[in-house]
């Protein structure tokens, strides 16, 4: 039985989990091995064929249309998403409308309400860019 397909950074996150399991198990394996395991349980006959068929596609969920949750500048936002292109492998410039708008300033004194976003993602869902306390400026989360 096939199981659905993960985005690559789910793939690689899950052979370093069953990695670490097996470790700790008794059965210590290679990084290579646990990947291939990992393309096994998803019904592929190796690491490559199922890194090919993943295509460092965007994560579930993350197509036109879809609605999405997060934080933007740590206000946490629900959005749909209205363009999304891959910029390298793994990383995405994406276009939001949030649903609610969120105030991007932080001062008593007046706001900033923005109701559209954009940003690049890498696969991990945040942003390489940091607010001053060290936060991601923008995070998706992933399904």
């Amino acid at each position: 039985m096939t199981r659905p397909l993960p985005s690559l950074t789910e793939a690689k996150d899950l052979a370093k989990r069953l990695r670490r399991k097996l470790t700790e198990a008794g059965t210590p394996i290679g990084h290579a091995q646990s990947l291939e395991r990992v393309a096994h349980q998803h019904g592929f006959r190796d690491w490559n064929t199922m890194r090919a068929e993943i295509r460092n596609g965007p994560p579930k969920g993350w197509a036109v249309g879809e609605t999405v949750n997060g934080t933007y500048l740590s206000q946490p936002f629900r959005a749909t998403v209205v363009s999304i292109k891959i910029v390298k492998p793994g990383w995405f410039h994406v276009g939001l409308d949030l649903h609610e708008a969120v105030d991007v300033v932080r001062s008593k004194r007046f706001s900033n309400l923005r109701k559209r976003i954009r940003g690049v993602v890498g696969p991990k869902g945040h942003s390489a860019e940091k607010t001053s306390n060290g936060e991601p400026q923008l995070k998706i989360d992933l399904r």
